[in-house]
């Protein structure tokens, strides 16, 4: 990377430490700088990344822009949960087409589906039971088919056989993952940390998997 490069990251980690303590001491006030500043700086990032192929950036940097979309959202003092939810959504669809363009290995992407599918399986059952069984039914559907483009996300970050990629899409299915859990089925004072920490990781990864 080059020396502006390396300047980006550093003052990226920074707003996510500073959205960390936010999370830690329920600074609303600190969260709202931080959290977006965030994937602003990760944005500039992506942006001064040389890549092989500047669609593959594109897709990126439209993912890291609706992810912003959906961290508004999702931080407003009345969430607008669904509104989140179609914002990574779309995010999450954008880096599976970064991840194609840049090359997905078709093996290697079954290995990632049947990964995918186990934690569907382990971890998504659980969570659709929650939705179904308590006072938010209405949210079944959308969270459904956000599971099945995540997991897709994940199997296709596999399939690219990109280490950093394949690490930014674990975290950031955890990430869900761990929201997904507070909201619906058991919320433990932990989470909140757990789930902003993953997330910057996750998307730190993801556009440092950029590199040539």
């Amino acid at each position: 990377m080059t020396a502006s490069a390396w300047v980006l990251l550093l003052i990226a980690a920074g707003f996510a430490l500073g959205d960390w303590i936010a999370v830690a001491d329920a600074n609303k006030r600190l969260e709202y700088i931080c959290k977006p500043a965030t994937i602003v700086v990760l944005m500039g990032l992506a942006s001064s990344l040389h890549v092989n192929d500047p669609t593959v950036k594109n897709w990126f940097l439209l993912a890291l822009g609706l992810s912003l979309v959906g961290d508004v959202f999702l931080m407003l003092p009345h969430d607008r949960f669904v509104l989140g939810l179609v914002a990574f959504l779309l995010a999450h669809i954008a880096y599976i087409l970064g991840f194609w363009t840049g090359g997905v290995g078709i093996l290697d992407f079954v290995v990632g589906l049947a990964i995918a599918g186990l934690a569907v399986v382990f971890i998504g059952g659980r969570i659709i039971t929650a939705v179904n069984a308590g006072a938010s039914r209405e949210f079944a559907t959308p969270v459904r088919a956000y599971m099945g483009v995540i997991s897709l996300m994940l199997a296709s970050a596999i399939g690219g056989a990109n280490g950093l990629a394949i690490a930014g899409a674990g975290l950031f299915y955890v990430s869900d993952a761990l929201i997904a859990w507070e909201r619906f089925v058991r919320a433990r004072a932990w989470q909140g940390l757990a789930i902003i920490v993953t997330y910057h990781v996750a998307q730190a990864s993801l556009t440092l998997s950029l590199i040539t």
